[in-house]
């Protein structure tokens, strides 16, 4: 794992969405300002999403989940871009993070005892999230459960930290010149993404800053 190396994560399915062109200007920003930039984009991966069985080896991995797996350990910092699609992220994504972030890859419980090793520490990430609902409605009235589950029982869990999050929305009803705001905050974020990760590390515990959510107006 080199201190640039940068991997961006597809969710969505689909190659023609808001998310695909997000996740494209981020990786761009990011190998502009300097950054190894790896792409996964899971609508093109040969898997199954369902975890048909928690015991370990009781479901090998595909050629696919290994390769994703090598990816996510060479790299320092991970982007996730998906929708919010009833309300938390989608079917392909749950069933990829099911697969691949398995015990004793992305965590590992210690003998007699509740706690657990963080086996992807060293690590960030930050989400690129689209939905159809404003953001404001989905944080204040829905409580932003993907995020929550994302954050914290997916990521943090294994170790990532920080993890940052933006909010596209609502999509649905965006004009051209909004969607191509938030095509620049994305190019943005990966520029200061790539920036944090090439700082001396005794810069500071966390390689990423907060930026300022677009705005939705």
């Amino acid at each position: 794992m080199t201190d640039s190396n940068m991997l961006v994560v597809l969710g969505h399915p689909r190659d023609d969405s808001l998310c695909a062109a997000l996740a494209t200007a981020y990786a761009e920003g990011a190998a502009a300002a300097g950054a190894q930039v790896s792409r996964l984009d899971l609508g093109h991966l040969q898997f199954d999403p369902v975890l048909r069985s928690a015991r370990a080896g009781g479901q090998p991995l595909e050629p696919d989940l290994l390769q994703a797996q090598q990816a996510l350990q060479a790299a320092r910092h991970v982007a996730w871009v998906y929708p919010v699609w009833w309300g938390t992220m989608p079917a392909l994504l749950k069933g990829f993070l099911d697969r691949t972030l398995v015990s004793g890859f992305a965590y590992r419980y210690r003998p007699n005892s509740p706690l657990w090793d963080r086996l992807l520490q060293g690590r960030s990430a930050e989400l690129l999230v689209t939905m159809d609902a404003p953001p404001w409605y989905y944080r204040w009235f829905d409580r932003m459960p993907g995020h929550w589950q994302m954050r914290r029982t997916v990521l943090a869990f294994c170790g990532f930290d920080p993890v940052r999050i933006a909010s596209y929305g609502p999509v649905r009803s965006a004009p051209h010149e909004r969607i191509q705001r938030w095509l620049a905050d994305a190019r943005r974020r990966g520029e200061r993404a790539a920036r944090q990760l090439n700082q001396p590390r005794w810069m500071g515990r966390r390689p990423l800053s907060a930026p300022r959510d677009p705005k939705s107006e």
